[in-house]
């Protein structure tokens, strides 16, 4: 039986901040781990040109999910600003993409409340956890202005819904609290209400459908 979760301000911000250093600790361990590896005087130059190559691609990634981070989870300006799809599309590329991973993104370049782009982001972090093995993320738009929903359709070998997500998703969980790891979908489940909408994952074939409703 699922129960509502009872989440102050000051928690969900410290969850928040928890989940996002979650995802930079490790890029940013294997930038120090690359220059501690240069640092050694017996390094040869292979090893040196390995520690290079690791650290250029970790500050890469570290780069990416900083970007992704401040705009699915950060302020992103007044309470009435508006974000460019656009710019949406480029930080979940640079996020989610990855030898493993494709992003098809079906989306106009438009302007949209920034709650409802956040709410897409975070529907995307959600879609890449149902195929944990890698695989297709296509985004589509549901009607279209400021009101438009999305629906994403995540297909990978064997794909599947997370057992927590969907009730995390309406503010719930087992025993009423949540830890960093499941703030994430309780956090876009915040985002949907607050723009009047509601999140759901259903199967649908091989696929995992995750969209606004």
């Amino acid at each position: 039986m699922s129960v509502a979760v009872a989440l102050d301000a000051l928690d969900l911000a410290a969850l928040l901040c928890s989940r996002v250093c979650h995802d930079l600790i490790s890029p940013a361990g294997a930038i120090v781990n690359g220059l501690e590896v240069l640092e050694e005087k017996d390094s040869d130059e292979e090893t040196k040109t390995f520690a290079l190559d690791l650290i250029k691609r970790s500050a890469r990634t570290a780069s990416a999910r900083l970007q992704f981070c401040r705009l699915a989870f950060g302020a992103a300006g007044s309470a009435s600003a508006q974000i460019d799809l656009g710019n949406a599309q480029v930080m979940a590329r640079g996020f989610i993409e990855d030898d493993k991973t494709k992003l098809t993104w079906n989306l106009p370049h438009v302007l949209l409340p920034k709650n409802r782009v956040k709410l897409l982001l975070n529907m995307l972090i959600i879609a890449g956890q149902t195929i944990p093995r890698g695989g297709a993320l296509t985004v589509d738009p549901i009607g279209g202005g400021d009101t438009m929903g999305f629906r994403i359709s995540a297909s990978g070998l064997n794909a599947r819904i997370p057992h927590a997500v969907p009730a995390l998703l309406e503010g719930t969980s087992e025993n009423g609290s949540i830890d960093a790891h499941a703030v994430q979908p309780y956090y876009a489940g915040l985002l949907a209400r607050a723009c009047g909408l509601r999140v759901s994952l259903i199967a649908e074939g091989d696929a995992i459908i995750v969209a606004t409703v």
